[in-house]
């Protein structure tokens, strides 16, 4: 069964925080991550098969960072293709043949684009069309193009996916709470409506929010309803655990598994087809997250 004909059927679990996880197992701080796909793909395999366990239906392969331009800041730009693939597979061993999807991440590319940075635009589409061209080839049921906060970048990577041959594409935008309301936006100041009706028009199969700062269950929520009234695709949503906080020099997210979880009912009534966690999120959350989920259905039956 095809992603976008399952979201019609049933709710969907995604997975949670992936950087995190990585740094429990080893990961030093800065370092990359998404090379352990081909360096270390044991441990990468131990965190996705944690999730499965956890009740995951969707899995995010670890490459946030694994477009051509973020891995050139770690040397490792060579191996763009390789690293992709990799994530690929691993991301479908931890599956272990059990009904589920592999979802292809293309993350930021860690810059501003010209004429407010000085980094091209043809240069992140081409980093961005090798990364989908890679995911696609290893088998990705889906591309996201996450933690997106300028329309311009989100519109390089659903083109980039579209011309790869992705079969379903998911945009994912990073809203921010702003200060003195309970209203969101992106840090380059787009509004849900505004993100919503930009994927609807670009092709996006699948429309998502993600991360940001101070977007908690209820406020991923609201986003959600937004994003419904302005278009009709399904919807996907994965807030933080909470707000972070330094401790001994090390970011934490401290939102338990259960106050977390407890979100979860109104991001259904809200209308929300696929639901994950984002940064701080753990097996742990995506197991309450999936309690929550069979009581919803229980009570429905």
């Amino acid at each position: 069964m095809k992603l976008l004909e399952a979201v019609t059927e049933r709710i969907l679990l995604g997975d949670g925080a992936m950087g995190t996880e990585l740094q429990l197992a080893g990961l030093e701080p800065g370092g990359c991550g998404e090379a352990w796909n081909v360096d270390a793909p044991e441990k990468v395999l131990a965190i996705q098969k944690a999730y499965v366990e956890a009740g995951s239906d969707c899995l995010i392969t670890n490459t946030f960072g694994g477009s051509r331009i973020m891995l050139e800041r770690h040397d490792e730009g060579h191996r763009t293709t390789a690293i992709n693939r990799a994530a690929a597979d691993v991301a479908r061993e931890a599956l272990d043949g059990r009904p589920g999807f592999v979802l292809g991440d293309i993350g930021p590319f860690g810059g501003l684009l010209e004429p407010y940075g000085d980094i091209p635009e043809s240069r992140v589409e081409e980093a961005f069309a090798e990364q989908a061209e890679a995911l696609v080839a290893g088998g990705v049921d889906a591309i996201i193009i996450e933690t997106q906060t300028a329309l311009e970048e989100l519109g390089i990577g659903i083109r980039a996916a579209k011309a790869a041959g992705a079969p379903c594409i998911i945009g994912s935008m990073a809203f921010d709470k702003m200060l003195e309301s309970d209203e969101v936006r992106t840090m380059m100041g787009t509004s849900p409506e505004q993100a919503a009706a930009f994927m609807a028009d670009e092709g996006a199969d699948i429309i998502a929010l993600n991360c940001g700062t101070g977007v908690d269950m209820k406020l991923a929520a609201a986003t959600v309803e937004l994003y419904q009234e302005t278009c009709d695709l399904p919807v996907m949503a994965q807030p933080n655990a909470g707000l972070p906080v330094l401790e001994n020099m090390q970011v934490v997210y401290k939102e338990a598994p259960n106050e977390m979880a407890a979100g979860v009912a109104g991001l259904l009534e809200a209308g929300a087809r696929i639901l994950g966690g984002c940064c701080g999120s753990t097996p742990a959350h995506i197991r309450s997250f999936r309690e929550e989920l069979n009581h919803a259905h229980r009570a429905r039956a």
